[in-house]
C-alpha cells in the first residue's frame, strides 16, 4: 500500500494539544503549530482497521495481553534492532514519562540528585523537581555546529553529587544526536563504577537519518543491560501518543520487582485497551508504512536544509541524526531568547519550541517538528523568512 503523507488533515477542533490549545497555552489562536513531538500524517491503515474493529465489537472493559502481544515487539526490536528481550522483562506503563517518575520515587531519595544532559526533553527536570529531587546536569558540549558528551564531567558529577539514577535520552531530544555504540559503552561503564541506575528513554528509536544506526542501550552486554531500565514506545513511531502505551524492557529481576511496585503505589493496572490493540497491530504490520514515512521525513530535512541556505542563511541546522524534530540556530540574529521568541510567535506566527524550554544551554534554538506534510512546512518557513526579512 502506498500512503499519501502530503495530504493535510484538519485537526482543528478535535481537542488536539497541538491546534486547540494555544489560548489555554498562553498563545495567539493564529499560530501555524510544529511544536509538540505528534505527526500529522494518519496511522497505518491496518492500525485504524483493528481500532474500528474494537469499535465495533463495543465493549471496553479491562485488557491484558498474552503472547501474541510480547511477540509482537520483541519481532520489533530483534528484527530492527537485533534485541533479543525476554517476556518475564515486559512492564506495560501507560507511557514513558510515567516509568520515568516511577523510577524516580522507586529507585532515589527526596533530595538525591538525578542526572540528565540539558539542552533535554524538558519533562525530564519538571519530573525530577516535581519529585522532590534535584536536577543534575552534565551538558552536552556543543562545537562546530554539533553535539558531543563531556565524559570527565559526566563522572564526576556522579560522584559528586552521588547520583544513583542517570536519565538517558537516546536518540536525543532536541539535538538529534544518536549516540553511538561506544559513546554508549563508556557511559554504562562510569554508572557501573559508581552504582549509578541508567534509565534510558529511546522512544524516538525507530527514527534515524541515512547512515546512522540506533543501539539499544546495553544490548550488546548483560551487565549494562542488567543496570538499565529500557523505556521504549509506539506513540512516536505509529502517530499513537493519545493511546498510551509504553513497553519498558527490565532485564534484571530486582529492578524489575521494584519498579513494579512503584508502579503498584500508583494505583494503575490494566492499560488502555484501544491503545494495546493497536500498539500491536502496528509492530505487527506497520513496517512498510514505516519505510515510506522516513524517506518522506527525510524530503522533508532536505527540504528545510535547502531552504535555509536559499532563504535564511542566517539560521544554522543542527544536522540531525535521529528523530523528526529538528534543532534550529538562531544565535547569528543577535536577539535575546525572549526577543527571539517573540519575533517567532508575533511576527512569524509560529507555534515551535523555544530553545530555552530545554535548559539554559538552549539560548538562542528553537526547535520545530517535521513530521508534517511538506505543505505545511513550506508555509512555516515562508512566514519565518517574512518575520526576518521584515
Amino acid at each position: 500500500m502506498t500512503y499519501n503523507f502530503n495530504e493535510v488533515i484538519d485537526r482543528r477542533g478535535t481537542n488536539s494539544l497541538k491546534y486547540d490549545f494555544a489560548k489555554e497555552r498562553g498563545k495567539p489562536h493564529d499560530l501555524l503549530p510544529l511544536w509538540v513531538a505528534d505527526m500529522d500524517f494518519q496511522a497505518p491503515r491496518e492500525v485504524l482497521d483493528t481500532l474500528v474493529r474494537c469499535a465495533q465489537h463495543g465493549i471496553f472493559g479491562y485488557t491484558e495481553t498474552k503472547d501474541d502481544y510480547f511477540n509482537a515487539v520483541r519481532n520489533w526490536f530483534l528484527c530492527n534492532f537485533d534485541f533479543a528481550s525476554q517476556s518475564e522483562w515486559l512492564v506495560k506503563t501507560p507511557g514513558v514519562m510515567f516509568a520515568v517518575a516511577a523510577a524516580i520515587n522507586t529507585f532515589t531519595q527526596p533530595g538525591d540528585g538525578v542526572l540528565i544532559q540539558q539542552p533535554v526533553y524538558y519533562p525530564f527536570f519538571g519530573c525530577i523537581e516535581d519529585c522532590g529531587r534535584r536536577v543534575v546536569n552534565n551538558a552536552l558540549v556543543y562545537e562546530n555546529g554539533a553535539y558531543h558528551i563531556d565524559f570527565d564531567d559526566f563522572e564526576r558529577k556522579l560522584v559528586q553529587h552521588s547520583v544513583t539514577l542517570f536519565i538517558l535520552c537516546s536518540p536525543h531530544n532536541p539535538v538529534g544526536r544518536v549516540w553511538t555504540a561506544d559513546e554508549l559503552r563508556r557511559l554504562g561503564e562510569i554508572c557501573l563504577r559508581h552504582n549509578c541506575l541508567v534509565l534510558s528513554d529511546e522512544i524516538h528509536c525507530d527514527f534515524t537519518c541515512v547512515g546512522y544506526k540506533h543501539t539499544i542501550f546495553g544490548s550488546w552486554d548483560e551487565k549494562l543491560l542488567d543496570n538499565t531500565i529500557l523505556c521504549t514506545a509506539p506513540s512516536k513511531t505509529f502517530n499513537l501518543a493519545g493511546l498510551q502505551v509504553a513497553n519498558i524492557f527490565i532485564a534484571n529481576e530486582d529492578i524489575r520487582k521494584k519498579f513494579i511496585q512503584g508502579i503498584d503505589r500508583t494505583g494503575y493496572s490494566q492499560l488502555n485497551t484501544m491503545g494495546l490493540a493497536a500498539a500491536q497491530s502496528a509492530y505487527e504490520h506497520g513496517a512498510d508504512w514505516l519505510a515510506q514515512l522516513r524517506v518522506y521525513l527525510q524530503g522533508n530535512l532536505a527540504f528545510v536544509r535547502d531552504f535555509l541556505q536559499q532563504h535564511l542563511p542566517q539560521i544554522k541546522l543542527v544536522e540531525p541524526q535521529g528523530t523528526y524534530l529538528i534543532w534550529l540556530d538562531c544565535s547569528v540574529l543577535g536577539l535575546a531568547q525572549q526577543q527571539l521568541d517573540e519575533l517567532i510567535v508575533n511576527k512569524a506566527k509560529l507555534w515551535l519550541d523555544s530553545g530555552t524550554m530545554f535548559g539554559p544551554e538552549g539560548k538562542g534554538f528553537q526547535r520545530i517538528n517535521i513530521a508534517c506534510p511538506r505543505a505545511v512546512l513550506a508555509q512555516a518557513l515562508t512566514q519565518l523568512k517574512e518575520a526576518i526579512d521584515d
